[in-house]
């Protein structure tokens, strides 16, 4: 082979891996995607950054719009009420949607591990464990979202009611941090930046936490999915060629993380979401890296673990015929990576 054939064949290579994608799946149906989130710069959500920074997203086609809002709750609605094509959120929302008649299938594993954590606030100095969050404030960063749920499950594995404890929304980022040194709130459910923030400031103590597998399983007795991107059951039949280049984005940035450096993942994100401090971000990076999945593929395992938690503190869930199948797809994820790992 000539230099120059070598040139060339490098090139096509090259192409392939940045954006093969859209060729490969053929004209997609929707090209102009509109994004909801809830939390965008909490670690829970890493991928999106990155996908949307990486380049993946234009690689593959499409052109994205981000909305971010205050909490998972919200990004749904969004989605409900038509605003949003599709949601990077919590796995949970797919069983309590179809337990409301209203399905949503979730299509890429983001999170293999939640990634939160319960701390108990120093300034309030009134919960010292989880048995002394009755009656108190707590904070999430929104009524309904995924740390709600965490909390709920917590006060009913303990044989307290979801309502024993006061749920105060304060956000994933600075309003967080500053309703926890205004002392606002007892205790507080959130993530990284902000936990590794506020415990690097003295201002909490930890509780527990879902940052790692052995938290993981010490809160919810097994593996327990957290961020995906879910979407409803129409988007995906009318826009199926879309469908499969979201989920060759996101398994792509997946493959990406997975090998990355802390160094390799500073670089991408902008300045804004290390609050003020790039070496305290770095640790918190390093603390939530275990959480993310390896390729984005589900597991029956982590789908039976959502469901038996979600029926211990949601009556409309305990009272349903809930279908995991219809949950989750691994259809996406499969094609991806079939051309991704060649």
């Amino acid at each position: 082979m000539t230099l120059k054939s070598l040139i060339a064949a490098a090139a096509v290579a090259l192409t392939l891996g940045t954006s093969g994608f859209a060729a490969a799946q053929g004209k997609l149906e929707k090209t102009d995607i509109k994004i909801a989130v809830g939390g965008k710069p909490l670690l829970y959500y890493l991928p999106l950054t990155l996908a949307e920074r990486l380049g993946y997203f234009k690689d593959a086609g499409l052109n994205v719009e981000v909305s971010d809002f205050g909490g998972g709750a919200k990004s749904l609605q969004a989605l409900v009420g038509g605003s949003a094509d599709v949601v990077t959120g919590a796995y949970d929302h797919t069983i309590q949607m179809q337990a409301k008649g209203q399905p949503i299938v979730a299509v890429t594993q983001l999170g293999r591990y939640p990634g939160i954590v319960l701390a108990s606030v120093n300034k309030s100095g009134t919960v010292k464990s989880v048995m002394d969050l009755k009656g108190k404030k707590v904070g999430v960063t929104a009524p309904g979202s995924s740390t709600n749920f965490m909390l709920n499950y917590v006060l009913t594995s303990l044989g307290m009611k979801p309502e024993d404890a006061s749920v105060i929304g304060v956000g994933g980022g600075p309003s967080a941090i500053a309703a926890i040194k205004r002392g606002e709130i007892d205790a507080i459910v959130n993530l990284d930046p902000v936990i590794s923030q506020a415990q690097a400031d003295g201002d909490i103590t930890i509780l527990a936490d879902t940052r790692t597998e052995k938290g993981t399983m010490d809160v919810y007795g097994g593996p327990y999915p957290a961020a995906v991107l879910y979407m409803k059951p129409d988007f995906i039949k009318e826009n199926p060629k879309t469908t499969q280049a979201l989920a060759d984005v996101f398994v792509r940035t997946m493959l990406w993380l997975n090998k990355a450096s802390t160094d390799d993942v500073l670089k991408v994100l902008p300045e804004e979401y290390f609050l003020g401090n790039k070496s305290l971000y770095a640790q918190a990076f390093e603390h939530s890296k275990p959480t993310y999945s390896p390729d984005g593929r589900f597991t029956q395992e982590g789908a039976d673990a959502a469901l038996k938690v979600l029926k211990a503190f949601d009556p409309a869930v305990a009272s349903a015929s809930i279908d995991l199948s219809k949950t989750y797809t691994n259809q996406y994820v499969e094609d991806a990576l079939k051309r991704l790992q060649k």
